[in-house]
């Protein structure tokens, strides 16, 4: 039942082990045995004999509003979100040679915050199409607000801003990360969130228009991972538009004021969960201009681990996983040549690098759901602990390594977050 909330269920096609010499990055049936962290499809859709709504609507009158923690650095956030059109690629997805697409969500750090309205955490049809493919209504669960805020102008007094780069779970959607691009925007990076067109299940576009999951059955992993790393590279060189003073939007929508000012493209870091974890690396060896990047508990695929990457690399794995049970990990562990850290969150599962570890436990009550099903699925440690200690380190990290910052927390284990081990 756990899967019915906002969180993905447990449906891997990309178990550790499978005998396939080409694991698929699709499919909806269960793996019994699969280990948690195992990719797999990260939106699932609710599973059969569930009835959600008969839960949420039985004595209830209002919709359950759901919240995100707060940003916790100094700065406040603005967000405008983009349509780009990469018109030297065709969308692998559809047919009738269309021409590759996506939607992008910036955050970043602003000067004044008043005027602008804030953000919902996802647009308004895209978030209906969330909630009905699990089987609940805007009527049940209203999705939360964030804490940025539109079109807000960039603060121009920090000068020129590390930009970072999310990709999101297989099938997810770019809100996903929400949490963690908001707080690290806070702490002053311009964070960009991708959304993979026809790899999520629900990309809005402008005038409401609604792109859905139409990924092959069977489609390989490998080569997902690819169609992932040609967006991150198209994205950033749009990124390069923008910093030129332009305005790559395919349908020059406005762009908040003092942007291209600050956008460095000399200081670029990726970071994503689960297969998009995995993208990063694949992103790395495609493009040379990302200079760090960080997988949060995703399973490696194709042959980008077996390749020699120099430049700093983070693994940040949740508790039930780590390079002793996955060896995709320790296939890439010798060839990353630069700065290298492998750490894990114990108490965490696979599910509690997204927004889903924060938001699914404030519906799993009304759905009945028992404490242990809940820790079945997002681990013994609590929801604002997970985020805060993923938070803290993803900025130690990206700190060292993009600002030249050194932290303690990267030199070994740490009084103040036990919950951290260093993976040596």
């Amino acid at each position: 039942m756990l899967a019915v909330a906002l969180s993905a269920g447990v449906t891997p096609s990309m178990a550790a082990g499978k005998a396939t010499p080409k694991p698929t990055a699709g499919g909806s049936s269960s793996v019994q045995g699969t280990p948690n962290w195992a990719p797999e499809n990260d939106s699932a859709v609710p599973p059969k004999g569930a009835h959600p709504s008969a839960s949420l609507s039985s004595g209830r009158a209002s919709a359950v509003q759901l919240r995100l923690p707060a940003p916790s650095g100094r700065y406040q956030v603005g967000t405008f979100s983009q349509h780009l059109v990469d018109k030297s690629r065709t969308d692998p997805y559809v047919t009738g040679n269309r021409a590759r697409e996506v939607m992008v969500t910036y955050w970043y750090p602003a000067s004044s915050t008043s005027g602008h309205a804030s953000a919902p955490w996802m647009p308004s049809i895209s978030g209906s199409h969330f909630l009905a493919s699990r089987g609940l209504s805007p009527q049940q669960v209203t999705l939360p607000q964030t804490a940025s805020h539109v079109l807000a102008p960039v603060t121009t007094k920090l000068g020129k801003l590390p930009v970072l780069l999310y990709s999101t779970g297989l099938h997810s959607d770019r809100a996903m990360g929400t949490a963690l691009a908001e707080d690290l925007a806070s702490r002053g990076y311009i964070v960009i969130a991708v959304d993979h067109t026809h790899d999520a299940n629900e990309v809005e576009f402008p005038g409401g228009r609604l792109e859905v999951n139409t990924m092959p059955a069977g489609a390989h992993s490998s080569d997902t991972l690819n169609v992932r790393a040609a967006d991150i590279r198209f994205v950033i060189n749009q990124l390069g538009t923008i910093a030129k003073g332009g305005n790559p939007d395919f349908d020059h929508a406005k762009l908040p004021s003092g942007l291209s000012k600050v956008v460095d493209t000399s200081r670029v870091g990726m970071f994503g969960w689960s297969l998009g974890g995995a993208a990063v690396d694949t992103a790395m060896q495609l493009d040379h201009r990302i200079d760090a990047g960080a997988n949060l508990d995703g399973q490696f695929f194709g042959t980008a681990p077996g390749k020699d990457l120099s430049r700093p690399f983070m693994l940040f794995s949740s508790g039930t996983h780590n390079r002793n049970n996955d060896s995709s990990w320790r296939k890439l562990w010798p060839h990353l040549k630069g700065y290298r850290v492998d750490i894990q969150l114990h108490g965490s599962r696979h599910l509690s690098f997204s927004d889903n570890e924060w938001l699914v436990p404030q519906v799993a009550p009304l759905l009945g759901l028992s404490p242990d099903q809940v820790r079945q699925q997002y681990g013994t440690i609590d929801p604002d602990r997970a985020i805060k200690v993923q938070r803290v380190y993803l900025a130690a990290y990206f700190d060292q390594e993009l600002r030249h910052q050194h932290s303690p927390l990267m030199d070994g284990p740490s009084r103040t977050y036990p919950e951290i081990s260093f993976v040596r």
